[in-house]
C-alpha cells in the first residue's frame, strides 16, 4: 500500500480541512470556507473557494488574506458576505478585529461592511429578498450606542483593565471567560452602503468635528459623557440593535430572518438562578418591538428556521430532562407570528441536528444522528412519516437547498473520508463537487462490529482495521470512547482522528454505548444518571466481540477517551485490568466537585441525583487502579476544569507512586489550551506523547519522550 499522509504528523496537519459550506440563491455555486496549515506550522489560515454546484469545473479561490476570511454567507443579490480580521485601508491601523466584509457578487475588491470597536463575531442571518442582514456583536453593557462601546473599550485599553464585574452566573463558557463585553443582535441593511467621494467627504467632516470636541475634554478625564466618541462611519451602514440590554441572553447561531427582512425570528435565552431557558421571540426589524412566540417553564425553544415565502417556522422543543430519563427533541412548526404551532414527525425516534425548508415549503429537511449515520431525511409537513434521502454510511452537514432544482448541496463525512462537498438529488443520488482538498487515501478497511449488551440490547461499533491485519498476524486494539456523553462516533474528527493510530498498525474500536445518539430515546435512557452503568458494560461487551476476532491481538489493547469518553477511561481504570494502557483526556475524575467547577453547574445537577452523583464517580475507586494512565488536560479548559486532572493526578501518587516517587502514570499538561488541543504543533505533540506511551506499555518499547517536551 502507497504511503498515505497518516503516517507522518507533519503530513497530517498539513491536510488542507474543508469548515463550511454556503450556496448562492441561484444555486449554481457553492463557496467552502478552506483551512490551510501556515508557513510557520503553528497555526491555520482560511480562505474562501468556489466550486461549480452541479459537479462540472474546477475549485477557484475567491479570497487571500494573512488574517483570513471565515463564515461566509450570501446576500440577496449574490454577493458574498464573510467575516475577516483583515486591514481595512479606512480603519485604524492597530485594529485586528473581525469585521463584516462584502464581496461583490460582480467582480472588484472585498470591502468591509462594518467598522464595530468589538468587531463583528458572525452573521446570524441574511434575508432571502431583501438587502438586509443580521450580525451577532459584542458591547459592553455600559454603552448606549457604537461610540460609547468604542470609547469605553479604548478607556479600558488605555488604563491596561481587563477585570470583569459579574452580577450573573455563569462567569465561563466552554474555552473563554464571558464578559464584559455581551452579545447583541445587530441589523444591517446594506443598500445604505455608500461609496462615494461624497460620502467620504461626509466621513471627513464627522471625524474633524468628533476631534475638535475631544480637544476641549479635561485631558486625563474619566467622566465625560458616555456617548462622546469618534462617530460611527457615515460611509457604512449603521447596525441598529435589535437586542438592547441583552445581558447574555442572545446566542446568533439561533437566528432566522424572513425573506423581506422585516422580522427577525431568535432564540433568545430567559435568565434563571444560575442559567435559563431559551425562548422564541419575534423582532420587528424596523420598530425594534419585541413579541414572545413561545415560552414555557422548564422547556427550551430553540433552532428557529424560516419558510421561504415568509409565512412560517420551523423550530426544535426540549423539555427539560431530569434524573428520571431524557426528554425527546420535538419538532414544531407553526406560523410566523406563533399562530398553530403544530408538532411533525411525532414517532420519529431522532433528535435533529438541523433543519431548513425544503424548496417549496412543503416540508422541512433535516439531519440527525442515525446508528452510526448522519443522514438526511424529508419530513413533510402534512404530518406524514419523515423519509430518509441518504442511505451510505456518512454524516451530512452544512445541508443547502438549491431553489431552482430542489436537490441539496452539503458537506459530507466518514471516518475515512473528511468533509467534503457534495450534490444530493431528490432521489437521494448523491454526486460529489470539485474541492480544493482533495480526499486523502486511507491506510484502513472499515466495517462494523456488533454485541449483544447484558440487558439484550444491541451495541454497535466502526472498527478500523490496518494493512496486513489478520489471523497469522493479529493486531493490537485501540478502543476509542467519545465525548458527549449524548453524542455517536458517526463523523471525521480532525482532533480525534483514529486514521493516525491505524497508520502505525492498530485496531481501532468506535463505539456507541448506551447514552449515545441515534439508537432512539430508550437507548440513551439505558444509561441515564447512571453513567458507570450500562455505558460500561456496553462497552465491555462489544470489545469482547472485537477481540473475539482472529485478526485482533486480545492480549495487547488500550482504552481512551476524552470529556466523557476521559471520565469513561477514568471509570474502566478503576473496574477493570483488562487494558495494558489508558489514556484519559479532559476527564471528570470527582462528580461531586466537578458539578459546582463546571461551566454551566446547574445542567449536571439537574441531570443527576446526589447519589448516582456519588455512586457514579471514579474517584472513588482510585485504590483499584491497575493500568498505567496518560492524563492529558489544559489548563483554559472551563466545561471539564484543570482540577479534574490535577485531583486524578495527585490521587494517583498517594495511592500508587513508589516511595521515591517515580510512577508508571504520565500526565500532560497545557498551560494554554482548553477543552480541545487546537495548535497545530501541540496537536503533534499530543499524538507524539500517546503514541510513545501506547508503545511502551503494548508492545514493551522504550519511553521517548517527544522532542518538542524538552
Amino acid at each position: 500500500m502507497a504511503p498515505t499522509p497518516f503516517e507522518s504528523l507533519d503530513d497530517y496537519i498539513s491536510l488542507p480541512r474543508i469548515e463550511a459550506l454556503a450556496l448562492s440563491p441561484d444555486g449554481t455555486q457553492a463557496v467552502l470556507t478552506v483551512a490551510v496549515l501556515k508557513k510557520d506550522a503553528t497555526a491555520y489560515e482560511r480562505s474562501l473557494w468556489t466550486v461549480p454546484s452541479d459537479g462540472s469545473g474546477a475549485p477557484r479561490r475567491l479570497t487571500r488574506s494573512a488574517k483570513g476570511e471565515a463564515g461566509a454567507a450570501f446576500t440577496a443579490r449574490g454577493d458574498i458576505l464573510f467575516v475577516s480580521a483583515r486591514p481595512d485601508a479606512d480603519g485604524e491601523a492597530d485594529d485586528e478585529s473581525g469585521q463584516l466584509w462584502l464581496l461583490p457578487a460582480g467582480g472588484g475588491e472585498a470591502r468591509a461592511v462594518t467598522r464595530l470597536a468589538g468587531g463583528a463575531s458572525q452573521i446570524a442571518a441574511v434575508a432571502e429578498a431583501a438587502d438586509r442582514l443580521v450580525i451577532g456583536a459584542e458591547l459592553l453593557p455600559g454603552a448606549d450606542s457604537l461610540e460609547a462601546d468604542a470609547k469605553l473599550r479604548a478607556l479600558r485599553k488605555e488604563k491596561k483593565v481587563s477585570a470583569i464585574l459579574h452580577d450573573a452566573y455563569p462567569v465561563r463558557f466552554w474555552d473563554h471567560d464571558l464578559g464584559p463585553a455581551e452579545p447583541h443582535l445587530l441589523a444591517i441593511d446594506l443598500d445604505t452602503l455608500e461609496d462615494t467621494v461624497a460620502a467620504v467627504v461626509a466621513e471627513s467632516d464627522a471625524l474633524a468635528t468628533a476631534a475638535a470636541a475631544a480637544d476641549t475634554e479635561t485631558d486625563g478625564a474619566t467622566d465625560a459623557p458616555a456617548d462622546a466618541g469618534t462617530p460611527y462611519p457615515v460611509t457604512l451602514p449603521r447596525p441598529r440593535d435589535l437586542t438592547p440590554a441583552a445581558h447574555r441572553t442572545v446566542d446568533p447561531d439561533q437566528v432566522a430572518v424572513s425573506p423581506d427582512g422585516a422580522t427577525v425570528v431568535a432564540s433568545l435565552q430567559i435568565s434563571e438562578q444560575r442559567g435559563g431557558r431559551f425562548a422564541l421571540v419575534s423582532i420587528d426589524v424596523d420598530s425594534g418591538e419585541r413579541t414572545t412566540l413561545f415560552d414555557e417553564g422548564d422547556v427550551d425553544h430553540e433552532a428557529p428556521a424560516m419558510s421561504h415565502d415568509g409565512t412560517r417556522i420551523a423550530y426544535l422543543r426540549s423539555p427539560r430532562s431530569t434524573p428520571e430519563g431524557p426528554a425527546d427533541v420535538e419538532v414544531w412548526t407553526a406560523g410566523i407570528d406563533g399562530s398553530s404551532p403544530r408538532r411533525l414527525a411525532a414517532g420519529w425516534d431522532r433528535w435533529p441536528t438541523s433543519l431548513t425548508f425544503d424548496r417549496d415549503d412543503g416540508a422541512l429537511i433535516a439531519t440527525a444522528d442515525s446508528d452510526g449515520r448522519g443522514p438526511v431525511y424529508r419530513i413533510p409537513l402534512d404530518g406524514s412519516a419523515p423519509l430518509q434521502l441518504t442511505s451510505d454510511d456518512f454524516t451530512y452537514t452544512h445541508v443547502a437547498v438549491d431553489r431552482f432544482t430542489g436537490d441539496l448541496v452539503a458537506l459530507r463525512s466518514s471516518w475515512i473520508a473528511p468533509p467534503h462537498p457534495v450534490r444530493i438529488g431528490r432521489d437521494g443520488a448523491v454526486a460529489p463537487l470539485a474541492s480544493p482538498a482533495p480526499l486523502p487515501a486511507a491506510p484502513a478497511t472499515i466495517g462494523e462490529v456488533e454485541a449483544t449488551a447484558e440487558d439484550g440490547a444491541p451495541v454497535r461499533a466502526w472498527l478500523l482495521l490496518p494493512e496486513g491485519a489478520s489471523d497469522a498476524a493479529p493486531a493490537p486494539l485501540l478502543l476509542w470512547i467519545h465525548g458527549g456523553p449524548l453524542s455517536s462516533w458517526n463523523a471525521w474528527s480532525w482532533r480525534w482522528n483514529p486514521l493516525l493510530a491505524v497508520a502505525r498498525g492498530y485496531a481501532v474500536l468506535l463505539p456507541d454505548p448506551a447514552l449515545s445518539t441515534g439508537y432512539g430515546l430508550e437507548f440513551i435512557a439505558r444509561g441515564w444518571n447512571s453513567w458507570g452503568g450500562k455505558p460500561y458494560t456496553d462497552l465491555m461487551a462489544i470489545t469482547d466481540a472485537a477481540v473475539a476476532r482472529p485478526d485482533i491481538d486480545e492480549t495487547r489493547t488500550a482504552a481512551m477517551g476524552g470529556s466523557f469518553g476521559g471520565y469513561m477511561a477514568n471509570w474502566v481504570a478503576g473496574h477493570t485490568d483488562r487494558f495494558r494502557a489508558i489514556v484519559t483526556h479532559a476527564s471528570l475524575w470527582a462528580l461531586d466537585q466537578f458539578a459546582g467547577t463546571t461551566d454551566s453547574s446547574v445542567y449536571w445537577q439537574r441531570i443527576f441525583t446526589p447519589e448516582a452523583m456519588t455512586e457514579h464517580s471514579p474517584h472513588r475507586f482510585v485504590r483499584d487502579i491497575r493500568t498505567p494512565l496518560l492524563v492529558i488536560h489544559g489548563d483554559r479548559d472551563y466545561r471539564v476544569p484543570i482540577g479534574e486532572s490535577l485531583r486524578l493526578w495527585s490521587e494517583l501518587a498517594e495511592h500508587h507512586a513508589a516511595a521515591d516517587g517515580s510512577t508508571v502514570h504520565r500526565f500532560l499538561y497545557y498551560p494554554d489550551e482548553n477543552h480541545w488541543v487546537l495548535k497545530p504543533q501541540h496537536a503533534v505533540v499530543w499524538y507524539q506523547t500517546v503514541f510513545a506511551f501506547l508503545d511502551e506499555q503494548l508492545h514493551g518499547g522504550e519511553w521517548h519522550r517527544p522532542e518538542l517536551l524538552g
